[in-house]
């Protein structure tokens, strides 16, 4: 089996799986934090490299203020749990997003975690946190903007390189395989410039219940895919 090099999941279903339950959507939350620890070891044992998921998106501050506290206080948690498994399973661990308007113990705990984690040569790990497609692309053509004011480029000198190598995924390899899960049909401002040509998979199944099997099965139906043309293979 082909085995996709890079697999960028969007990680949907938390509330809706624990309201179906009669529980709060922190629970939810929580049991999805821990799905995210199991499938970056699955993934891994697949001979999947890189792995980069959808954690909390710049629209999520619009959330009722109890989810938003709960989610930052899961996120403090996670970023002490993420240290240990890193070490555990040689895994660099790379956060992507707008930092700034994190509270400054998380930013030190991410800064932290990354230090930590930056020469492990396993999984690579990226999550993304308050961030937002466009607000990448923007943040992206500010940085090269203020090149070209200070006289370091010129407007014709510009490439899609460059644009890719000013983004928060500089270095990494645009994703092979994207997945979303709870039967969403959207990207919801997740990736936009690198999904660009990436196989897209979704699934019924809430984030929570995601397991070993239907990340096999992902991978199954992307060897289905002909990645020249974008069509199913023929038989």
């Amino acid at each position: 089996m082909n085995i996709p090099n890079h697999v960028a999941i969007i990680l949907d279903g938390n509330g809706r799986w624990a309201k179906a339950k009669g529980m709060p959507r922190n629970y939810g939350h929580v049991q999805g934090a821990k799905t995210v620890e199991k499938i970056c070891e699955e993934a891994y044992r697949m001979g999947i490299q890189y792995l980069t998921v959808y954690a909390f998106s710049t629209e999520n501050w619009n959330r009722p203020q109890d989810e938003v506290d709960a989610l930052m206080s899961l996120l403090r948690n996670y970023m002490k749990t993420c240290l240990k498994t890193a070490a555990k399973n040689n895994m660099c661990v790379r956060v992507i997003g707008e930092k700034s308007r994190l509270d400054e113990d998380i930013r030190k705990r991410i800064d932290e975690l990354e230090r930590a984690t930056a020469d492990n040569t396993g999984l690579h790990f990226q999550i993304a946190i308050n961030y937002g497609g466009r607000d990448e692309i923007r943040r992206a053509v500010q940085r090269i903007a203020q090149k070209a004011a200070a006289g370091e480029i010129r407007a014709d000198q510009i490439t899609e390189d460059m644009i890719s190598e000013s983004l928060d995924t500089a270095g990494i390899p645009e994703p092979d395989l994207l997945i979303r899960t709870c039967n969403e049909q959207r990207i919801s401002n997740f990736l936009l410039w690198q999904l660009a040509y990436t196989e897209f998979y979704f699934t019924p199944v809430a984030w929570p219940d995601f397991s070993k099997e239907e990340l096999v099965k992902a991978v199954e139906a992307y060897n289905h895919r002909d990645r020249r043309y974008g069509l199913l293979k023929e038989e």
